[in-house]
């Protein structure tokens, strides 16, 4: 059927075959006049509930509405109502002069919104949310939770299991509200909800005055007053060799040289979105010393030529968050002029933003989902400029490289291998936590000197030296030397140093299974070899027996065809477990 107009008539021409060897057509002629519109239900599009509307003005008050704050704007009205209702979302849609579609496909996307539609029963005022990744599920997180699901009333509190909250060296850990409770029980999950604690707490941190009383930002003074030199400290940089210390390993000396190549303006971005299991050393960090963090990330931008300094904070370290507010106004107070801007910007549970590109999305205010490359980020990153991506630690270590100089942090190493890494390590040793630890140590002398040795009644079987991401080895592989590029020729990496031991009571095939069901979980959906790969490992990995064949070819596709580290790295815990603990999988 065809439709068409010719002097304020309508024409309709239907095409009628007439036994298959002829076509007839039928004209029906309609004056315009004569067609009336189907009465509406209800008003076109999606009507703005003005109460909505003045609370959600409310809460923005006089803070600009730009694109870019979106991910910002949906955080407070999550915290103001626990959940944000479709009402509201359309509401701050119109605010920011986006489509109702738009807000929604963000707000969706990312784990710590509750995106209510109409007619849906809103979540329970609390939540509690425990993790149930690997340093916490080998501690009993899954019994937790069944406890908290049976004991709490779930009409007024809301038991979630999570992935990792970054606080393994404490597991099993709960976190209520934003109150993170470490070695969870039932009774202390059961005291906080009762007593309404839900607020996270401050670490007792090295404060400004402290900090300047130990001679800090006397370093940052001395690059904005032209008496150190950018070059010196590029130079300085690069003889250290220091590397990435958020997973990648890239050498940072070499990054701030390309990315000072470009015209600009340029930006910065630092990535303290530690969401993979394992991993806490940048929370650490912050709770202790986070001045020294700041100094490295300016020195580092002016060293650049950065304008402007973005720093992406996932939403569970809501004590950081507080730590970081308070001391970049006491620094704005300190350099009122002679700083670029700085902007803290909060994750929303999403593990894939601590892929550098994705991170750089969700700044955008969108979806946090990888970027194809090229181009790269040190060439169009952050709106569209030039920008130096970092972890937290790559930063935090600039001032000490730059006053004590390259040598200092090249002195430091272990079997040829050179500079600090700072070990999260968590699982069935007695003292788990960050370690500072030189390179290329090996597992076995991290264990015994700077863990105490293994839990008792636990016999060393067995360990992750990445994250989950970054493999498995047995206890029989021990003795290699953990630093970037060491461990790549067992189908294993260091990343970012997140070691998880496991002892002869734990397996290593279900660790694995844990590890998969994380990435299931956590893919951003963008490429079909990850979405689907990891959804369809994890059914084969559930299986009695698991189908090797099958399961390596599955892993060489997601290897081969998906676009970010995450659906490359997965398939790696799976292929250790076959590897190197065949006794578990086929029992010989």
């Amino acid at each position: 059927m065809k439709f068409a107009m010719e002097n304020g008539s309508y024409y309709s021409y239907l095409y009628l075959p007439k036994a298959l060897e002829e076509t007839q057509v039928a004209v029906i002629t309609i004056s315009s006049d004569q067609i009336t519109k189907r009465k509406r239900k209800g008003p076109k599009g999606h009507a703005v509930d003005l109460k909505a509307l003045e609370e959600v003005q409310t809460l923005l008050a006089d803070e600009s509405r730009q694109r870019d704050l979106l991910i910002e704007h949906l955080h407070k009205i999550q915290d103001q109502y626990q959940h944000i209702s479709s009402k509201h979302l359309v509401a701050l849609a119109h605010e920011m002069k986006l489509s109702p579609a738009e807000v929604y496909e963000v707000a969706s996307f990312y784990h710590h919104f509750d995106v209510t539609k109409e007619g849906q029963t809103a979540p329970p005022a609390l939540t509690v949310r425990v993790c149930e990744s690997l340093s916490c599920s080998m501690a009993g997180s899954n019994d937790l939770i069944d406890a908290l699901e049976s004991g709490l009333n779930t009409e007024q509190v809301r038991v979630q299991k999570v992935p990792c909250v970054g606080r393994c060296q404490h597991a099993p850990v709960a976190v209520v509200g934003q109150n993170p409770i470490d070695e969870a029980t039932t009774e202390s999950v059961t005291q906080a909800v009762d007593k309404n604690e839900i607020t996270a707490a401050v670490t007792d941190y090295i404060s400004h005055e402290a900090y300047l009383a130990d001679a800090g930002y006397q370093t940052l003074k001395g690059v904005l007053d032209g008496s150190i030199e950018t070059e010196s400290i590029i130079k300085k940089m690069e003889d250290s060799g220091l590397r990435g210390l958020g997973g990648a390993g890239f050498p940072a000396g070499r990054k701030w040289r390309i990315v000072s190549s470009f015209d600009g303006p340029r930006l910065m971005a630092v990535n303290i979105d530690e969401g993979e299991p394992g991993t806490f050393k940048d929370r650490h960090y912050l709770e202790s010393d986070p001045h020294r963090f700041l100094e490295g990330m300016l020195i580092a931008a002016l060293t650049v030529g950065c304008e402007e300094i973005y720093i992406y904070l996932r939403d569970e370290y809501a004590g950081c968050r507080e730590i970081l507010t308070k001391e970049l106004d006491n620094l704005r107070t300190q350099f009122p002029t002679e700083i670029p801007p700085i902007h803290l910007r909060r994750g929303a549970g999403a593990y894939i933003c601590g892929e550098e590109s994705a991170m750089v999305e969700s700044i955008e205010g969108k979806r946090g989902m990888p970027r194809l490359r090229p181009p790269f980020l040190a060439e169009v990153g952050l709106f569209g400029r030039p920008t130096l991506e970092h972890n937290m630690e790559s930063v935090y270590w600039v001032r000490d490289i730059v006053e004590k100089g390259p040598d200092w942090f090249a002195s430091y190493g272990r079997h040829e291998r050179k500079g600090l890494r700072s070990f999260s390590i968590s699982g069935r040793v007695n003292k788990p936590g960050v370690h500072l630890a030189p390179a290329g140590i090996t597992m076995r002398e991290l264990i015994a000197e700077y863990c105490g040795g293994m839990l008792d009644g636990h016999e060393f079987y067995g360990y992750f030296p990445g994250g989950a991401s970054g493999g498995i080895l047995p206890e029989s592989m021990a003795d290699i030397p953990m630093d970037f590029d060491t461990l790549n020729e067992h189908g294993c990496f260091i990343g970012s140093a997140a070691v998880v031991v496991f002892s002869n009571q734990d397996s290593a095939k279900e660790l694995a299974l844990n590890a998969m069901k994380f990435f299931e979980e956590e893919s951003c959906g963008q490429c079909v070899p990850c979405r689907v790969g990891t959804a369809k490992a994890a059914a084969l990995m559930e299986q009695k027996e698991w189908d090797t064949d099958l399961m390596e070819e599955l892993s060489s596709v997601m290897i081969d065809a998906s676009i970010c580290g995450l659906g490359q790295a997965a398939p790696n815990p799976l292929r250790c477990a076959i590897k190197y603990f065949p006794q578990e999988i086929t029992g010989k």
